[in-house]
């Protein structure tokens, strides 16, 4: 019987991370470190070790999640690759012969089940060729002793690609967006008389626009790996100078899509602002994109919201002043005081926690979601990993600060396995992906056709765009 992997809300107990590993005495003394039951620090061959199992031992889950997402770190995923096999070998040259094959049934499943954990949750380690020969041998040698183990292997190895080729289709997507898109990126000299569409012709709904962001902002979630966030700090390894340990590889392009994802949104919702000719008609948007905020609030989407009110706040948009007296601001007031960046994010912090709490009880996926703003997810694990060492002064790996790392990290990866519930609009997704957005040269020209400018500063900037 395989051992059964938990779903990830379920790596949390109450207190927030089940850190008692199960661990034998000599572990104190085998090169790791441990306080009241929980491991603290290591020396990397120790750490490395804990990760393989043996006949009598399977890692525990949080350990492996956070071994693996802090682990490239200090060397090539395909570097641990190569270990993990070599050791999990030579466990099976040591046992003695006549055992050979009763060994390989005790220890066949462990080993399957480790490589299941690490192909599920680290996908896009195996888009390495080092990767996957290794893993290729190491799942054969399992094969090789019996018939289910066969299956199993050929199940884990048919996942596997089908998630590398997803993500091949997911990138080729993004590139083809990124080709029209630029295209797209039109300055406009004058604003154009006649708008074929803008956003509440296309969807004059602000519940319905609301549900399509949120199909976007899951889609681009779920295919963001939680090694990105590592990834996109990866520095040298102290004790490894020659080499960074992910230099040649600095894979963080679904995270850095996602974060431009953010800054299409905001300068669409500020083109669609400065677009139309007619001030009632440039308020009527602005309300309306407060009505998608609140939407947006309301399910749970927080990195649609930020988006939408930091379009709004863009000064081409915020210096309309006529315009902003046409509008009923209270709604969005009560959504900026959310989103109030003052005491480090406070009032956002309270209503994130407030989603999270919504989603661990909830009954559909609808009370499930979770979008948080995500560079400021960002920002508090690159200040994570800036606030401490990676190495303690004895050379042993800090793992308390990794724990803390993968806590975070690991609270993303429940967000982002939810399926969407609403259903897709495809040509609202079409637009909201697509549509030509000024840039800020653009946004300036149109905000000063719509209002003239005020002081000299803006005059001479009217000028110079002109």
């Amino acid at each position: 019987k395989m051992p059964q992997t938990p779903p990830f809300a379920a790596m949390f107990d109450s207190s927030g991370y089940n850190r008692n590993l199960y661990q034998s005495k000599e572990d104190n003394c085998g090169g790791l470190y441990y306080h009241d039951n929980n491991l603290l620090s290591g020396s990397l061959e120790a750490l490395i070790q804990h990760l393989v199992p043996n006949v009598d031992y399977y890692p525990d889950r949080t350990y492996i999640f956070t071994f693996l997402l802090s682990s490239r770190l200090f060397m090539h995923p395909y570097e641990l690759m190569a270990k993990v096999c070599h050791l999990c070998i030579e466990q099976q040259r040591l046992s003695e012969p006549g055992l050979d094959k009763n060994w390989m049934q005790k220890i066949a499943p462990k080993i399957l089940q480790l490589l299941t954990e690490w192909t599920e949750t680290f996908p896009y380690d195996f888009r390495d060729e080092r990767m996957m020969r290794n893993l290729k041998e190491l799942a054969q040698r399992i094969a090789s002793g019996d018939e289910m183990y066969r299956k199993n292997v050929q199940q884990l190895l048919q996942n596997l690609i089908r998630k590398l080729a997803a993500v091949s289709q997911y990138e080729e997507v993004l590139a083809n967006i990124d080709a029209t898109s630029t295209d797209h990126f039109t300055v406009l000299k004058t604003k154009p008389q006649s708008i074929q569409r803008d956003i509440i012709t296309v969807c004059n709904d602000p519940y319905m626009l609301a549900q399509q962001l949120t199909h976007i902002e899951l889609e681009k979630l779920n295919y963001i790996g939680p090694e990105e966030f590592i990834q996109a700090f990866v520095q040298k390894d102290p004790l490894n100078n020659d080499k960074s340990c992910y230099g040649d590889q600095k894979k963080t392009r679904n995270l850095e899509a996602y974060v431009e994802w953010f800054n299409r949104l905001s300068y669409m919702v500020a083109t669609e602002i400065c677009m139309p000719v007619k001030k009632k008609h440039r308020a009527r948007v602005i309300e309306y994109f407060v009505d998608v905020a609140r939407e947006c609030f309301n399910i749970g989407n927080f990195n649609s919201l930020m988006a939408i009110i930091s379009g709004m706040n863009m000064s081409p948009v915020s210096r309309l002043k006529k315009t902003w007296a046409k509008v009923k601001t209270a709604k969005f007031d009560i959504l900026e005081h959310q989103m109030d960046p003052s005491s480090n994010f406070c009032n956002y912090r309270t209503a994130l926690r407030g989603a999270t709490q919504r989603s661990l009880t909830a009954h559909s996926n609808r009370e499930k979601i979770v979008i948080p703003f995500f560079s400021l997810l960002i920002k508090d694990i690159y200040f994570l990993n800036e606030g401490c060492a990676n190495r303690l002064p004895n050379g042993h790996v800090n793992f308390e600060k990794f724990w803390e790392l993968a806590k975070q990290v690991s609270e993303f990866m429940t967000w982002k396995q939810v399926e969407c519930p609403f259903e897709r609009d495809w040509k609202i997704l079409q637009y909201l992906l697509t549509v030509p957005v000024f840039n800020d040269d653009a946004l300036y020209l149109a905000s000063y056709e719509s209002e003239s400018p005020e002081n000299h500063i803006e005059k001479d900037r009217w000028k110079t765009l002109r």
